[in-house]
This record gives structure tokens, C-alpha cells and sequence, in this order.
């Protein structure tokens, strides 16, 4: 697909920044992928990855077996990097809430594409305490499956916040199960955002916890606040 769909990027985004990608998660630095077999082949595929550092986007970008569009704070996209980001196919997103952000999500995962999403809605531990609801809003309202991300390594011990991490550091990204979420008969439209949020919160979460143990790599301190409007601003009873 060369042309965006309601909304959606054009394909085209994906062709150059891909090998990107690659090259900041194994040349610059080294990633060990796990998991990728987890994501599906075809579809629309919300990936929800966890947020410790800057880099977790761009590196769970490069690590996933499939192009993704990326949420990103509206307040990168200025000068170059703006520039680059919108060549890219990112999207940029108001995180005091924006509706218009969410729907254009829901325009490319109607067209049968990806979004990456890092739902704690800032950087933190990374462990998954809490996420904003535009996720689960995104996957009842689109249908598509949620694969959680652990995203290791971006960022370690009591490092500050702003970091950015020496080349050649390794990092670790896990793909985990996917789970589909969908409405339940006579279940309000707050109840099943409720629930749909809980649900993978608790599968990120855990999936957090097992990916630590798997590659011995810890999460870093927790030293800010987290703020959970990132992606949030819709009404749970829209449909």
C-alpha cells in the first residue's frame, strides 16, 4: 500500500526508516530479540511496549519482525527531528489527551497495519504499574491484537531520566503472546475499557517481570512520576 487511508501514513514511511532502525538496535548498540514469533504474520497489530528511556520507541521500532507507526509526543515534532519523525510515519499525539491521535491509530490499524505504543504515557521504572486507556480503547474499538513489548537495557540503575545510553550497551526486547480484547454482552462501554485496560496492564506487566528473569537484565530506579494522559482523551462509552 503506497498511499495513506484515512488518515493512515503512506507505506512508503516504512521503506527507508526500517533499515534505520536495524541499525541503531545492532550496530550502534547490541539487542538480543526474543519472541518474535509471538507477532502475527498479518493484520493489524498493536505492539504496547514499556517506557523506561528515550530510545524504547526507535528501539522496539528496529527490533519488531513488522513496520510499525509509532505514537510520539507532539512536542518532538519540530525542526529536523519533526521533520524526520513525519518522514518516518510516526504520529504525533497531544499527551494532555487527543482524541484525533486515537482515531488516526485506529485509521492505520484499519488498514492492516501497526502501531507501537508505550501506554505507561512517560518514562519511569518501566514496570507497568499503570497505562493510560487509548490502548484499550484502540484495540475494542479496532480489533486488533495487542502484543506486549519488554524494552530492557534503554536505561539502567539511577541513571537520569534524559540519559541517553552509550553505543554499544545491550539491550533486550521480548515480544510476548498476543491477546485480542472485545466487548462482552451487556457490558458498558466503561466497564469494558476498565477491564480491557486491566487485562493488559496485567499482561504487560507479567510479561515485564519474565522477560527480566529470562535475560537477568533488572529494570532502572524509579525516580519520576508516571503520567497516564498519553494517549488518553476518549470517552469509554464512544463506539
Amino acid at each position: 500500500m503506497t498511499e495513506g487511508t484515512a488518515g493512515a501514513p503512506a507505506g512508503w514511511t516504512m521503506a527507508w526508516s526500517r533499515p534505520v532502525g536495524w541499525i541503531l538496535d545492532h550496530l550502534v548498540y547490541r539487542t538480543t530479540v526474543t519472541g518474535r514469533d509471538n507477532v502475527p504474520t498479518g493484520g493489524p497489530v498493536i505492539f504496547a511496549g514499556n517506557h523506561i528511556s528515550y530510545l524504547d520507541g526507535p528501539v522496539m521500532f528496529g527490533a519488531a519482525p513488522r513496520p510499525m507507526h509509532i505514537l510520539v509526543k507532539q512536542e518532538m515534532f519540530k525542526g529536523f527531528l519533526g521533520r524526520v519523525l513525519n518522514a518516518s510515519g510516526q504520529l504525533p499525539v497531544d499527551r494532555r489527551g487527543d482524541r484525533a491521535a486515537l482515531q488516526r491509530c485506529k485509521d492505520v490499524l484499519d488498514a492492516g497495519r501497526c502501531v507501537g505504543i508505550l501506554p505507561e504515557g512517560t518514562r519511569g521504572s518501566g514496570d507497568a504499574a499503570g497505562i493510560s486507556g487509548g490502548v484499550a480503547w484502540l484495540a475494542l474499538n479496532s480489533g486488533a491484537p495487542v502484543v506486549p513489548v519488554a524494552i530492557l537495557g534503554t536505561r539502567v540503575g539511577g541513571e537520569h531520566l534524559d540519559s541517553v545510553p552509550r553505543p554499544g550497551r545491550r539491550f533486550h526486547v521480548a515480544f510476548g503472546p498476543a491477546l485480542t480484547l472485545t466487548r462482552r454482552a451487556g457490558e458498558t462501554g466503561r466497564a469494558s475499557m476498565d477491564r480491557a485496560a486491566q487485562e493488559i496492564r496485567a499482561a504487560l506487566a507479567g510479561h515485564v517481570r519474565d522477560a527480566i528473569q529470562l535475560s537477568g537484565q533488572p529494570l532502572p530506579f524509579a525516580d519520576a512520576p508516571q503520567d497516564l494522559t498519553a494517549v488518553a482523551g476518549t470517552p469509554a462509552d464512544d463506539h
